[in-house]
């Protein structure tokens, strides 16, 4: 998996160590990760210059930024579409066969606005790789402990979850803010199931607060 030090990704993590019909997870991590687990292999690459991965079955993408952090439109695409891509055809070079990822709500490829036009552009090229499953979550605003994380809070999802709370109730399903782990929950429960390619909406994803386990 990468992405792991997200917020999305880092409880993706967690599932999967938890999960006991997984035998191992290698997570690529930009640099050093902090903590260790016995099913937990790090590796610490370059995303612009992978290596050959180990053998796998799935592979589950959380890499995302925001252009404020990346400081600039290029550099926001070098991960959320390039970097993203990269790990996607490295691991089905080295067996995998299921594609798990976090998109985002409103991913369009033919969007005027550029956050979401990357990430419609994102899953395109994910579908262009035909793998046997392509699982695609679109959560809305994040909500979740970035300081936890060491990450800066995000402003957007700041706004978001704010106007969430008071609105929620006159909100349609798709556009409340959503707890990470119902994405890493609903990422990990469907990959392992699915056939084909499956897009799965904010409310959608909602459903999945309370399942834990993969069948």
């Amino acid at each position: 998996m990468a992405g792991a030090s997200g917020l999305v990704g880092s409880r993706i993590l967690q599932r999967l160590l938890e999960e006991e019909s997984v035998a191992e997870v290698h997570a690529l991590f930009r640099r050093p990760a902090e903590f260790t687990h016995p099913k937990l292999t790090v590796h610490v690459v370059d995303f612009n210059a992978l290596p050959p991965m180990p053998q796998t079955d799935e592979v589950y993408l959380a890499l995302g930024t925001t252009i404020r952090q990346a400081g600039s439109q290029a550099a926001f695409r070098a991960v959320d579409f390039t970097a993203t891509l990269a790990v996607a055809t490295a691991a089905m070079q080295a067996g995998a066969s299921r594609i798990g990822v976090v998109s985002a709500m409103q991913a369009n490829a033919h969007s005027r606005i550029f956050y979401n036009r990357v990430k419609g552009e994102m899953e395109e090229a994910l579908r262009a790789l035909n793998p046997q499953t392509l699982v695609v979550a679109r959560p809305s605003v994040l909500t979740g402990d970035r300081h936890v994380l060491q990450q800066p809070a995000r402003y957007a999802e700041r706004i978001g979850i704010l106007l969430g709370k008071v609105l929620a109730p006159l909100l349609p399903a798709n556009y409340r803010p959503i707890e990470a782990d119902c994405v890493a929950n609903a990422l990990t429960t469907l990959l392992p199931n699915e056939q084909g390619m499956r897009i799965v909406e904010s409310g959608e994803l909602q459903r999945f607060a309370k399942k834990r386990h993969r069948t």
